[in-house]
């Protein structure tokens, strides 16, 4: 029954995909004839919400989200092994709503700016921080000031206290702003979501930026050693259509050991291509032996590499391809945790993933994302299986 159910899910899928374009085709039909002569009328005013009205300066945006997905090799018929917002299956998920709350500050001079995020839902059970708790399902991912310093350039030079989203990576927590509807394997397992601490900013010209944070470590609000964890960026531009991000990272960040060190790099290539954009993603890291490791005298290592194309039909059709690889060698990124995320205790495996995600942008301010993906292991991960195939569609609206 699961595979015909699989097979059913999948027809429908395929139904949809193959139907859009002419859909959308359809809605897109000539309008009738515009007498040129005639006076338009004057535009109404942009809209206003009540808080711009009310503390000007301030921005009031977010989105909406839910999803459902199935697998016809989920680990005791609910769970997705391996997966983080998308974790369940055969369910209506609430996804998310999230409220953002934003400040600018103005980099030509002395000034502030605040940034926050509540995150509300089942996709904050996952990207919670150590120390820090507003319920299961709800979570302040973002919430830092920008202190600017005005300098000679005009870009200044920025100090963000807080909590602050992560410099690794093509993906972030908010899926609306992703690629792809299901998270990627790098993001999920070989970088941090969040650091809470100072980080330094700036701008120095149209070609280079770069970034310096020192944090209480992974994923922590409050630190769980006594010892600071680092993280930097330099952002490379050598045109308008090619970016280069490189960062690099150190620190103990496993509880009560202040000298087992984690560090590695990654790399993050970006370039535009007429309708279509390729990124390409790099990453190696290390741990040094601990008790925390599944080998705990042994050093841990692990590489990733993954990449993404995109390309837009239109403004209400595109198309996001990823494929991304995981040598967790040691076992010591990929092992189930307190929420159910991850996989089997083990002590090594390479695991990847290919995934379609149409964009479908019909409907004004909100895009319905139908998915298909393929995951493999080396492991038996999957219901005893080494592979397996989920169909998934979301739903968010954006305001």
């Amino acid at each position: 029954m699961r595979v015909q159910g699989s097979s059913v899910a999948l027809a429908a899928l395929v139904g949809v995909w193959l139907a859009a374009p002419g859909m959308l085709r359809a809605q897109s039909g000539a309008s009738a004839p515009v007498d040129s002569a005639a006076k338009k009328p004057d535009p109404p005013p942009p809209p206003l919400n009540h808080l711009e009205t009310t503390l000007a300066g301030f921005k009031l945006t977010g989105y909406a989200a839910g999803s459902y997905a199935y697998s016809g090799r989920s680990s005791g018929d609910t769970a997705i092994v391996g997966r983080l917002y998308d974790r369940l299956q055969n369910r209506f998920m609430l996804n998310a709503l999230a409220v953002v709350l934003d400040k600018p500050y103005d980099p030509a001079k002395f000034s502030a700016g605040f940034h926050t995020e509540l995150l509300v839902g089942q996709d904050a059970t996952v990207i919670q921080s150590g120390g820090f708790n507003l319920g299961s399902q709800a979570d302040l991912p973002h919430l830092y000031v920008t202190l600017n310093i005005p300098t000679a350039s005009g870009n200044g030079l920025q100090f963000k206290v807080g909590r602050i989203p992560t410099l690794m990576g093509l993906e972030v927590i908010e899926t609306v702003a992703n690629p792809n509807w299901s998270e990627g394997n790098q993001f999920i397992y070989v970088e941090n979501f969040t650091g809470t601490g100072v980080s330094v900013e700036t701008k120095f010209n149209d070609h280079v930026d770069a970034q310096f944070r020192v944090i209480n470590g992974w994923d922590q609000v409050s630190d769980n050693n006594t010892r600071k964890s680092l993280m930097g960026r330099i952002g490379i531009y050598p045109d308008a259509s090619t970016s280069l991000g490189i960062v690099g990272f150190w620190g103990p960040e496993e509880a009560n050991d202040n000298t087992a060190n984690r560090y590695g790099i990654e790399g993050l290539l970006w370039r535009k291509l007429g309708k279509a954009a390729v990124w390409i993603q790099g990453d190696y890291g290390q741990e040094q032996a601990n008790a925390a490791l599944p080998e705990p005298t042994q050093d841990a290592k692990w590489w990733a590499l993954g990449g993404w194309l995109t390309y837009d039909f239109s403004s209400a059709l595109g198309l996001a391809l990823r494929g991304d690889y995981v040598n967790d060698e040691n076992g010591a990124r990929s092992t189930v945790n307190g929420v159910g995320v991850g996989f089997p205790a083990n002590l090594g495996q390479k695991f990847g993933s290919g995934t379609a995600t149409l964009n479908i942008k019909a409907w004004p301010s909100a895009v319905v994302r139908p998915e298909l993906r393929y995951d493999r292991s080396t492991l038996g991960a999957f219901n005893g299986k080494k592979d397996q195939v989920t169909v998934a569609l979301a739903v968010a609206y954006l305001y």
